[in-house]
């Protein structure tokens, strides 16, 4: 039996990950769980879930959540903020964690996770992107089994023989690795229009049912760039060795190249329950509720390179890992800033480049050396990121 936290329960992930859980009450008990403002959701997972701990991020959420549940038989203890949430990863006898709070708000209980040397099932590639160097090492020194969740890489993560932590890339036999993307809902629109897209357009991505922030990132391909960072660094490649492959089925969802020339794909329905199950249960496979793939319905399989006009951002995420240091840290913060200004109508959809670009610009990178370097960075980031949207211009 596998005590589980969940990291933002009640995001798409989160709730995903809840199904797989629901499916095998033998293998798996909720024990915390952790939202940051939707009090209803959460109030209805607690009851169903019945875990010790729930934590909401805003403390005035948490006082409504504590009204709402009660403190009878069978209520879980409430706690409040970032503080909460560390010290429930922190101090709690579980022993696989979900982190899926999205962001770099996610970093904090994330480090505490493989601090404590958890199983630690990573949806949030910020966490590696902000402070990818410092979580690695934390995770060496406290034992921790870091397992992607994201399609892309838990695809990877199959695909790549058993000796790989070991042996690396040229003791494995691994040439390259071909990171996919959908494109996005995007991916065919004519150039000229995309100034004028709106929120509710980017959000609808065509494969995936994805939050707000992630649909974005999707559609500007950010989120391909941040996911390049995570490949590279998670599994220890050279960026020279990952190449970002759009394909607009999402049924491969990643591929490894090998110095004989065999290429291995990781095929499946887009469902998120799919990466989530292998991770939770590795080595061993159970049943998550995804429909079988159904390769004659799917009947073709198109691949094509990203158009760097169309997706700048993607550019702009693989320059801020060659530069290394501090610059990928200030690429997510800043892209962060500029997706929420976009999501309220405060900067136009091709903005959110400008913005990253001068960002970056703007805040030099460091070598990394603390946590809490990497923190005041962000927040330098940001800074400068909302004085650029201050200043102007909706491309």
């Amino acid at each position: 039996m596998r005590e589980v936290i969940v990291l933002g329960a009640t995001g798409s992930i989160g709730t995903s990950v809840l199904d797989v859980v629901d499916r095998h009450p033998a293998r798996f008990r909720v024990h915390t769980l952790t939202a940051s403002r939707n009090v209803e959701a959460m109030a209805a997972l607690c009851r169903h879930h019945r875990p010790e701990v729930a934590v909401m991020a805003d403390p005035k959420a948490a006082r409504a959540l504590s009204r709402l549940l009660g403190d009878g038989p069978g209520a879980p203890a409430v706690r409040a903020g970032e503080a909460g949430l560390v010290a429930a990863v922190r101090d709690g006898p579980a022993d696989t964690v979900v982190s899926a709070i999205v962001g770099a708000a996610g970093l904090a209980s994330t480090m505490a996770a493989v601090e404590r040397g958890c199983r630690v099932l990573l949806a949030n590639k910020e966490s590696l992107v902000v402070a990818g160097p410092l979580l690695l090492e934390a995770a060496r020194r406290g034992g921790a089994e870091l397992l992607p969740v994201d399609s892309e890489h838990n695809a990877i993560y199959q695909c790549l023989p058993p000796s790989y932590g070991r042996d690396g890339v040229t003791g494995s036999g691994v040439r390259r690795v071909l990171l996919t993307a959908s494109g996005g809902p995007f991916r065919t629109r004519a150039p000229e229009s995309l100034s004028r897209v709106t929120p509710e357009e980017a959000c609808a991505h065509p494969n995936w049912d994805m939050g707000r922030k992630i649909s974005v990132d999707s559609a500007t391909m950010m989120n391909k760039g941040l996911e390049y960072i995570e490949a590279c660094l998670l599994f220890g490649l050279e960026p020279s060795a990952v190449e970002v492959v759009i394909h607009p089925q999402s049924v491969v969802h990643s591929l490894v190249e090998y110095v004989d020339g065999s290429v291995l794909a990781q095929l499946g329905n887009p469902d998120m329950r799919t990466p989530i199950a292998h991770a939770l249960a590795a080595p061993e496979r159970i049943a998550a509720g995804v429909a079988p793939l159904d390769l004659f319905a799917v009947a073709r399989l198109e691949f094509e390179r990203p158009d760097p006009a169309r997706f700048p951002c993607l550019g702009l995420a693989v320059a801020a890992l060659r530069e290394g240091g501090t610059a990928p840290a200030v690429l997510n913060a800043a892209n962060e800033v500029a997706v929420a200004a976009f999501l309220s109508h405060r900067l136009g959809f091709m903005a959110i480049a400008d913005v990253v670009e001068s960002t970056l610009a703007a805040v030099p990178s460091e070598p990394v050396t603390s946590l809490e370097q990497v923190m005041a960075t962000d927040a330098r980031a940001r800074c400068a990121a909302e004085a650029t949207i201050g200043r102007g211009g909706r491309r």
